[in-house]
């Protein structure tokens, strides 16, 4: 089965693919429904999926606990009554009226959120998942986490992981992003989230499962 990565990017979102051959490629569309493979893939997303009407999401909790210091890296407080606003200051009102604020970057995500709540059904959410690149290249680094991907270490080092899993095209990728309103970190998250996916296929993925489901049924895990 295809395997798909996918991040969102200031166009829109970009998507890596392993097909059974081993075979890899990257593109880059400015809605998800554009990538017209995904019924027949495994899609491993770096996005919220399943949203609480208040408080925070178990599997998140969790995921920060796993990723120790890199905690912050995973963001909380994300509910679904926070779809509707437009105005971060008006979002972060309701969401302190219900407990606990709003980051300001949490809330810069809402419409990608939004788009893939909108795109997506509980039978759907078979093969169309959750991931989070932090985790599972904290999987793939000896359960270590890695520095931050905002230092130049630290992409150096999740470079490094993917060109070890099989990407020895990715410098080749990387210098084709100028101008396609996707940076170099969301090819590396796409390319990792890919990686979980293929590794979804034959079972060696990992989830953390809060047990719980949305509103509309929605489960609310995340894969690595």
């Amino acid at each position: 089965m295809l395997a798909i990565g996918i991040d969102g990017c200031r166009a829109g979102w970009i998507a890596v693919s392993i097909d059974d051959a081993d075979q890899r490629d990257f593109q880059i569309v400015p809605r998800i429904d554009r990538l017209a493979i995904i019924d027949n893939a495994m899609v491993f997303i770096d996005m919220p999926i399943g949203l609480p009407e208040s408080g925070d999401r178990g599997c998140d909790l969790q995921a920060r606990k796993q990723l120790g210091f890199a905690w912050p890296r995973v963001f909380i407080g994300l509910r679904r009554p926070l779809l509707r606003f437009t105005d971060y200051a008006a979002a972060n009102a309701w969401a302190k009226a219900d407990g606990k604020g709003l980051a300001k970057q949490a809330f810069n995500i809402l419409p990608k959120i939004a788009e893939i709540d909108a795109f997506l059904s509980p039978a759907r959410q078979n093969n169309f998942r959750e991931s989070h690149p932090e985790l599972v290249f904290q999987r793939l680094n000896g359960r270590t986490a890695l520095i931050s991907k905002h230092k130049p270490a630290g992409l150096r080092a999740r470079r490094d992981l993917l060109r070890a899993q099989g990407f020895k095209d990715i410098d080749d990728w990387s210098g084709k992003l100028r101008g396609s309103g996707a940076k170099v970190d969301d090819l590396y998250d796409a390319g990792v989230c890919a990686l979980a996916a293929r590794d979804a296929t034959g079972s060696r993925a990992r989830c953390i499962d809060s047990g719980a489901t949305d509103a509309r049924g929605l489960h609310m895990q995340i894969w690595y």
